[in-house]
């Protein structure tokens, strides 16, 4: 898809140079989801996850890189969460989708069209990540170039967030989801291509991935104890 290449690179270049910035003031470790949980269910937290979402949902940039941390986690403890529940507008994305193939031309009807389903996708799910790389790409066709820059800082804040979260190298190192599509959105936004995935028990995936040049494979994998205990809990039937 043009619209999401076209995003994704210019993600990348600002993801890569955010992880570079902050690699000596960041060490990637593992998040504390005890903590999380307690800091985002609590009422007299600053890290309440309706004060987080409320702040994530307007138009600025205030959040710091713990807020981001707090939100990205804390959404695994709302009572809604369910890392595989089903798009709610499939009907609309399927009517919409053949615009995400246009070059360019893009009617102003077409470009509301786009606009108004990552909004009510954002509305429905904040980490829906695709749906934020399509907003921002319509700000930029709208000339909306502020708020394409504000929503394009809230992506590369929610990619850094997982990329803090370790790095990858191994099962003790793996990176720490919310949602298992974000780790295909995760490597699509350096340009590479998952080629293989592989479930390895209790709770790890390796991804194999091929790069940008289509030269070199690697692997990487990601931990989902967490997305899974909270899913099971939920849904103890589907053990």
């Amino acid at each position: 898809m043009r619209i999401l290449s076209r995003i994704l690179t210019t993600a990348a270049i600002a993801l890569m140079g955010a992880v570079s910035v902050q690699a000596q003031a960041i060490k990637p470790e593992h998040p504390d989801m005890a903590k999380i949980k307690t800091e985002s269910t609590n009422p007299k937290s600053k890290y309440y996850y309706p004060r987080l979402l409320k702040m994530f949902m307007s138009n600025d940039t205030v959040m710091t890189t713990e807020d981001y941390k707090y939100f990205y986690y804390g959404t695994m403890f709302q009572e809604d969460y369910n890392p595989y529940r089903p798009y709610a507008f499939a009907d609309e994305l399927k009517r919409t989708q053949p615009l995400y193939f246009k070059q360019e031309n893009l009617t102003r009807a077409e470009r509301s069209q786009i606009e108004t389903l990552a909004k009510k996708s954002l509305e429905d799910n904040p980490l829906d990540l695709s749906q934020l790389m399509y907003r921002v790409y319509v700000y930029e066709k709208n000339q909306k170039f502020n708020l394409a820059k504000i929503w394009k800082h809230k992506l590369d804040r929610l990619l850094l967030t997982i990329a803090n979260s370790g790095t990858g190298e191994d099962q003790e190192h793996a990176w720490v989801v919310a949602y298992p599509s974000h780790e295909f959105e995760f490597f699509n936004i350096s340009g590479g291509s998952v080629k293989e995935r592989e479930f390895m028990p209790p709770y790890y995936e390796k991804l194999t991935v091929l790069n940008k040049k289509g030269d070199k494979t690697t692997e990487h994998y990601f931990n989902l104890h967490h997305l899974l205990e909270q899913y099971y809990m939920k849904h103890p039937e589907e053990k």
